[in-house]
């Protein structure tokens, strides 16, 4: 495990402190989770991005012709 100084305003440090206890971890268990949920987001939206540029608009296409053309739930009433 790497340590690490992090500068926070005192705003964001006391309201990290409070989630914290209010979650029952720690601060250092916060902020770490907090960085590994940052990072599963941006390397998800990676990962997609990589995927959308395999992709081909002529499959898109051809997928959305085959969904039956319905109103929304929210349009039924």
């Amino acid at each position: 495990m790497t340590a690490l100084t992090v500068r926070l305003p005192h705003s964001l440090h006391a309201k990290t402190r409070e989630l914290a206890a209010r979650d029952g971890v720690s601060v250092n268990q916060f902020i770490a989770s907090a960085a590994g949920e940052k990072l599963a987001s941006v390397l998800t939206v990676d990962y997609l991005r990589q995927e959308a540029k395999l992709g081909l608009r002529e499959d898109f296409d051809r997928f959305m012709r085959a969904v039956p053309d319905q109103p929304d739930e929210a349009d039924r009433g």
